[in-house]
């Protein structure tokens, strides 16, 4: 059962990313912070796992280490490192981040060694970008893509590379619906299914 740690996380998530937007629309962050955090427990997340689902972007959108610090004092090291284990950056300025391609190969890179925490995490995380994507390019077409600082094929890439880099996790994570929500966003924009690469 959830606790009043959860209550606190899910209020300290709520402050932290108060004034951010999903990107190109003006839905509100936290929900895709309690869209990931709801994926987690319906596969069976415990609690310390659905904190860090709540705070997931914590680190890499608002402020970074000392952000990640407070983390760890406030809900300790599991939370603090599936949290850590989920950023591509820690920097204190999110606009400041190193390039694209550079950060999630090396974040895939990661992907390839961590435990089944992280995994949902990350799982649930990559499956609500993905429905996202789709209901938008459903929507509006694929020019809605051209707010990101991927080209679309590169982002269906990264994404499946991600579902590959956790394929030991299937009985344990969505990686299925991650798998097939690839399929279905590569088949609306058009381009094709394949791995992301340092070249």
């Amino acid at each position: 059962m959830l606790t009043e740690r959860f209550a606190d996380a899910l209020a300290y998530a709520e402050r932290l990313h108060r004034d951010q937007r999903r990107k190109g629309n003006d839905i509100p962050y936290v929900a895709h912070l309690l869209a990931v955090c709801a994926t987690v427990l319906e596969w069976g997340g415990d609690e310390d796992v659905a904190i860090a689902a709540l705070l997931h972007d914590a680190a890499e959108d608002q402020g970074g280490l000392a952000t990640l610090d407070e983390i760890r004092m406030r809900y300790g090291d599991r939370v603090a490192g599936i949290v850590a284990a989920c950023s591509d950056s820690l920097g204190a300025d999110p606009t400041a981040k190193a390039p694209w391609r550079g950060r999630k190969v090396e974040h895939l890179r990661k992907l390839a060694s961590v435990g089944a925490d992280v995994a949902l995490v990350t799982a649930a995380d990559k499956l609500h970008n993905l429905q996202a994507l789709i209901r938008d390019v459903s929507i509006h077409g694929p020019k809605t893509m051209a707010r990101f600082n991927a080209a679309p094929e590169l982002i269906v890439a990264y994404h499946f590379s991600v579902a590959l880099a956790l394929a030991a996790f299937k009985p344990t994570a969505p990686i299925y619906e991650v798998e097939e929500a690839v399929a279905q966003l590569a088949g609306l924009l058009g381009v094709p299914v394949g791995q992301l690469t340092r070249a």
